[in-house]
């Protein structure tokens, strides 16, 4: 399952029937664990598909899991009506218990027994999208994690895997596609209108993977023949009037299938693969055997609508749910603790097919550069805020809380450092051994790392196992620091690194992890210098690069024949989700920055010398009210743009100022109306000072030809787009009026909704009188397109105030927009590209000293509260790290989180997170 939380760059109902439980929520602890009392071995569902009351017969075959004592079987169930419970066709006693359907006197013994449940459900009042829902007369599920309970009772957990045969019925007319997991079997017609279809999923799976759709649908098609011989079906079913934008999609689909079985030779072992967008979908994407279900977000795409960035995320998170049909369906996982076995390794996956299906060696750095940049940008402010958690947690209150960026980012960074111990060869060999254990079963992340390091038994990470295996338990970013000692006489560099890791929440002994350090070292003329490493065993040859296992808090490496004083290039292709600290000057920097062969290195060395510039004019204070950037650090941007050998899209990244949210987490107290102003005036130093180069840019990028979203197009008009964005900012500081006026010219010419939205973006951002019949005449041509909206509520939310006084304040354009007619608090994406983008993605316009955004996000928190529960929490999740903001800030902050924590009723989604933000110390 994909999540769409957005990151900074980027109705009341019936409470039963929404799954609002009690505010006491119980904590739900791992370690107490027990397998299932019962298991369920096939189930047969029958639906009767009606909005205001579907029905729903649900016939299983039961049995006692001899294993477990004796006990009575309970049934998960949420906002269900129940009419019948037979076993072995007889009536049975039962009772209701706290959202579960309790069973005794079952039948003894191992034998299985036939138990039919009939209930029936509300899916058109089902707001919370989670379970059995209706959007826009088309019938969807949502079942991970623990929607299944709302469709019937189960045990509704990913222990019990189970054979489904499902048969749907309904009007033909309101409902002409009928869609459910595996394969087609029958379908035909029915009295009065009606028709059906059944399908059976020869696959054992987890009631999280069930899916149906029911609704006036149409599919784009694609058969194929896999490399086994095998002929499949691929569908991707949209509204009508969408099929035009499904051809990327269908495209990435076929890729991801065929990189899957070439990479790691996992073919697709179903007769049809189905795809199905919605607008109301809480989350990314879902995974269900057979059935994927998509946020449109991810699967509509065309030059007209999409930017380049969005036809890369389609391809992306296509690849992500397909690639899950082998890690996280056919194997699973055993209990929820263990999410990162199947979402870790999958986004592992889908970065590894995004950087190979960019091309070029630069082409991947930029993807995996874009991976770290989110990973230390967000994840590791999570890990040091109050919800850290280990990427397999302990306990938890509300298990949708707990897909986040530690569970899928640093989990995939678990199996990244995996992949870089055991080598490409290894890796491909444990995954071998980990289905060839495990096909069929749902297993522990524990599992996982055992099949990878037996398959490659003489590996640093087979050796350091249990050692590694802390990465799962343990929580928080640990900090390296890295200190060289240069020998001239003796000709020898000894290089020390030392591990430490901050308490976190729960967690206050941190023990040394398996931390991969991947080190060049080059003169100070930039060419690499022979690695000859100093061992009990002698002096090992290494060549260029070479891999280092940090195990211990502190550990010294002495390298021989080392004829000068090195730069010493660590964390190459950054190794391991680590913070790393070393005392480089600008020299070492500036050689790094020109010379590394390491493209990730070259990168970093600009953002540590940006962030060294940005952290020095902090600390000026008002004693430099316009601080100016170097003129080395420019020299060397210039350097770098001139550099014909680079990607462009290379370029955009190293021209890039660190975010406002990754300067904030280098600091021990947060003034974001500080730093926002600092930043300005750095960004506006480097419009001036490179003016002559955007232009050299702008003309030699911005015409790339017949449309086309490959890596290398994607990068040139990335580039392009950002000398425009420079041109027009300049441009208000010379009064010059010609790159505002080119800007809105190429807005209104442009062929493809990148360079369109670039344009309007750069005139939005610099807060030029032309930005508003821009967003006016965008608006007029697309108020029929969702997710072009969706971009036109973003941006001005995400922009600067425009103007003086409280009227031109973002907060009061948000304000304004939530009136819009196209604005709905109900549907997920739309409250995510106004509130979310506001107070997740525009730091200065949120923090506010007299504290209005806080509590406009406390208002909105609890509005959305009523209506998705889920949705709610993401949004309370922007004051995480109100501890250590500075004053007036931080009060007005935690003022608005404890209003938020007293308001009744409140789901435990919001609650889990809000109870841990207040408990946060403050800085």
């Amino acid at each position: 399952m994909t999540d769409t939380t957005p990151t900074p760059e980027i109705l009341p109902a019936d409470a039963p029937q929404q799954g609002r439980e009690a505010t006491d929520a119980t904590t739900v602890h791992r370690e107490d664990y027990q397998p299932p009392a019962f298991w369920i071995d096939s189930v047969a569902l029958t639906f009767d598909l009606d909005p205001a009351k579907t029905r729903v017969l649900n016939k299983m075959q039961v049995r006692r899991n001899m294993a477990v004592p004796a006990q009575p079987l309970r049934l998960d169930g949420e906002g269900l009506n129940l009419a019948r419970v037979l076993v072995n066709g007889q009536g049975a006693s039962f009772k209701l218990e706290r959202g579960q359907l309790v069973l005794s006197n079952l039948p003894e013994g191992d034998a299985p027994f036939d138990l039919e449940i009939f209930t029936t459900c509300q899916p058109e009042k089902n707001t919370q999208l989670s379970g059995l829902y209706v959007s826009q007369g088309t019938f969807f599920t949502q079942c991970e994690a623990e929607g299944f309970r709302r469709i019937t009772y189960f045990l509704d957990r990913p222990d019990v895997m189970s054979v489904y045969t499902v048969t749907l019925r309904a009007d033909k007319a309101a409902y002409p596609v009928l869609l459910s997991n595996g394969n087609l079997v029958e379908q035909g017609e029915l009295e009065d209108g009606r028709h059906f279809a059944r399908w059976s999923d020869p696959f054992k799976k987890p009631s999280y993977l069930f899916a149906l759709v029911a609704g006036p649908l149409v599919a784009r098609e694609q058969r194929i023949t896999a490399r086994n011989g095998r002929e499949h079906l691929l569908q991707i079913y949209v509204r009508a009037g969408d099929l035009e934008k499904t051809e990327h999609a269908m495209r990435s689909l076929m890729a991801s299938i065929a990189w899957d079985e070439t990479r790691f030779g996992l073919p697709l072992d179903l007769d049809r693969f189905m795809i199905v967008a919605t607008s109301d979908f809480n989350m990314g994407a879902m995974e269900n055997k057979g059935l994927n279900i998509f946020n449109t977000k991810f699967v509509l795409a065309s030059q007209a609508t999409a930017t380049d960035q969005d036809f890369a995320n389609v391809e992306s998170v296509i690849g992500h749910e397909y690639f899950h049909n082998w890690t996280g369906n056919r194997i699973t996982c055993r209990d929820w603790f263990q999410l990162s076995l199947k979402e870790g390794l999958t986004v592992f996956r889908d970065q590894e097919f995004s950087m190979d299906m960019a091309g070029s060696a630069s082409a991947r750095a930029v993807k995996r550069i874009e991976d770290v940049r989110l990973l230390r940008t967000m994840q590791f402010a999570e890990d040091a805020g109050p919800m850290a958690h280990p990427v397999r947690p302990d306990s938890y209150q509300e298990i949708n809380n707990f897909y986040t960026l530690t569970i899928y980012e640093k989990g995939a960074e678990v199996v990244r450092m995996m992949h870089t111990l055991v080598g490409e060869a290894g890796f491909r060999k444990g995954m071998a051994l980990y289905f060839e254990r495990h096909d069929g079963q749902a297993v522990t992340c524990d599992d996982f790392a055992q099949a990878i390091a037996d398959a490659n038994p003489q590996s640093p990470l087979a050796v350091h196992l249990e050692q590694f295996k802390r990465w799962y338990s343990q929580a928080g970013t640990p900090h390296v620091q890295a200190e060289g000692q240069y020998d001239a006489a003796a000709q020898t560099y000894t290089l020390t690194l030392t591990q430490t890791t901050p308490p976190t929440p729960g967690q206050g002994e941190k023990h040394p992890l398996i931390i991969p350090v991947r080190l060049g070292l080059l003169g100070r003329n930039g060419a690499a210098l022979p690695l000859q490493l100093q061992s009990e065993q002698g002096v090992q040859e290494l060549g260029l690069e070479a891999t280092l296992v940090l195990h211990e808090r502190q550990q010294s490496f002495t390298f021989t024949q080392v004829g000068e004083s090195p730069v010493p290039s660590l964390l190459r292709g950054f190794s391991a989700p680590v913070v790393l600290h070393q005392n480089l000057d600008d020299d070492a920097l500036e050689t790094l920055l020109q010379y590394d062969s390491d493209p990730f290195n070259r990168w970093e060395a600009s953002q540590q010398w940006a962030q060294r510039i940005i952290v020095q004019a902090l600390a000026d204070g008002d004693a430099q009210a316009a601080p100016r950037l170097p003129e080395r650090y420019l020299a060397a941007l210039r350097h770098l743009l001139a550099d014909a050998q680079l990607d462009a899209a290379f370029k955009d990244l190293v021209l890039t100022l660190p975010s406002e949210g990754y300067i904030a987490e280098q600091l021990d107290s947060v003034d974001p109306q500080r730093i926002h102003a600092v930043r300005e005036a750095l960004q506006d130093h480097l419009a001036q000072a490179l003016h002559a180069q955007w232009q050299t840019v702008w003309e030699q990028h911005h015409d790339t030809g017949a449309y086309q979203p490959d890596a290398h197009s994607a990068g040139r008009r990335a580039l392009a787009g950002k000398a425009l964005a420079m041109l027009v900012r300049d441009a208000r500081r010379t009064g010059d009026a010609v790159w505002p006026g080119k800007a809105y010219q190429s807005f209104k010419d442009a062929g493809n909704m990148t360079d369109r939205f670039n344009a309007l973006s750069a005139l939005v951002q610099a807060g030029h009188p032309l930005a508003e019949p821009a967003l006016e005449r965008f608006h007029q041509v697309f108020r029929g397109e969702s997710l072009v909206l969706d971009k036109w509520f973003q941006l001005q939310a995400s922009a600067p105030a425009q103007g003086q006084g409280e009227a031109a304040s973002v907060l009061a354009r948000v304000q304004r927009l939530m009136q819009h007619p196209d604005f709905s608090l109900r549907n997920p994406n739309r409250a995510r590209s106004l509130i979310f983008a506001y107070a997740q993605g525009n730091p200065a316009g949120f923090h506010r000293a007299d504290g209005a955004g806080y509590q406009f996000w406390a208002e909105q928190v609890i509005a959305l509260d009523a209506i998705n529960a889920q949705v709610a929490a993401r949004l309370a999740r922007a004051l995480d790290r109100w501890a250590k903001l500075a004053e007036p800030y931080r009060t007005a902050a935690r003022a608005a989180i404890a209003r938020v924590a007293a308001h009744e009723p409140l789901s435990k989604d919001v609650r889990e997170i809000v109870q841990k933000a207040l408990a946060a110390p403050a800085a």
